[in-house]
């Protein structure tokens, strides 16, 4: 079905991009920030169990999951705000023209003479004035992102300075495919999470933060529609599903 969104340009819509990574009962499920691996476990009673398999009706099962450390989530404000706001309520729109960039991080030898990757204004490249999301692949890129194991490895990170241009050139929403846009370890500072949202001087209830999300290489740098789907938890996060659309000109 195709989908137009302006007299020349248009989407297929059965053919979306998920580039989203699942949480799965499985302790190979991406892990980040300590947390312990998801739990998918069957209702149990003395008279009932939630398995099929275990001679239950249905699959009835309670699942505990962290947003921020088991799979691609999306976030807002609500994240460093002593009020916990909800991105269920903050996001109210779901369809954005979007960019996707790859980029490749710097080696830079911090402080205290460890060796950080990081990503710097001039990494981003040229970003279009025309666009609200932008989409980072992080390179080198592979599948182990799906499953990889993120705890005390000092991933790679987004230096300060990179907000000014996403500001300047009117990024509402950011996608990643790191467990956070700043250091695993920096004494809770949170230094990008505070510019972007820019609390607590002028808190912006618009922009949001995607993490964990994984772009196959076979997906060319550009232009897209991207629909940001969150599940209904009146939390500051949620696990998403990013879906991008390639656009066509007729």
């Amino acid at each position: 079905m195709k989908l137009f969104i302006d007299n020349l340009n248009y989407i297929d819509l059965s053919k979306p991009i998920d580039i989203s990574i699942p949480i799965i009962d499985n302790e190979r499920n991406l892990s980040a920030w300590y947390v312990s691996p998801p739990v998918f476990e069957p209702v149990k009673t003395e008279n009932y169990t939630g398995s099929v398999k275990e001679g239950g009706p249905v699959n009835f099962r309670n699942i505990f999951f962290n947003p921020h450390g088991h799979g691609t989530h999306t976030e807002c404000l609500g994240h460093i705000t002593e009020n916990v706001y909800s991105i269920n309520k903050v996001l109210k729109t779901f369809h954005f023209k979007a960019q996707l960039i790859s980029v490749s991080p710097k080696e830079v030898e911090n402080k205290e003479g460890v060796i950080d990757e990081v990503i710097f204004p001039e990494d981003l490249g040229e970003i279009s004035n025309s666009v609200e999301a932008l989409i980072v692949r992080t390179l080198p890129n592979d599948e182990s992102k799906k499953f990889k194991q993120y705890s005390s490895t000092n991933p790679p990170y987004f230096d300060v300075s990179c907000v000014e241009i996403l500001l300047e050139k009117g990024i509402k929403h950011l996608l990643i495919d790191l467990p956070s846009v700043d250091r695993e370890e920096d004494n809770g500072k949170l230094l990008f999470h505070h510019a972007f949202w820019e609390v607590p001087r002028q808190p912006n209830f618009e922009r949001t933060i995607t993490e964990l999300i994984y772009v196959e290489n076979n997906i060319p740098d550009g232009e897209y529609i991207l629909n940001l789907q969150t599940a209904p938890f009146e939390n500051d996060a949620s696990p998403s599903k990013p879906v991008l659309y390639q656009i066509f000109k007729k």
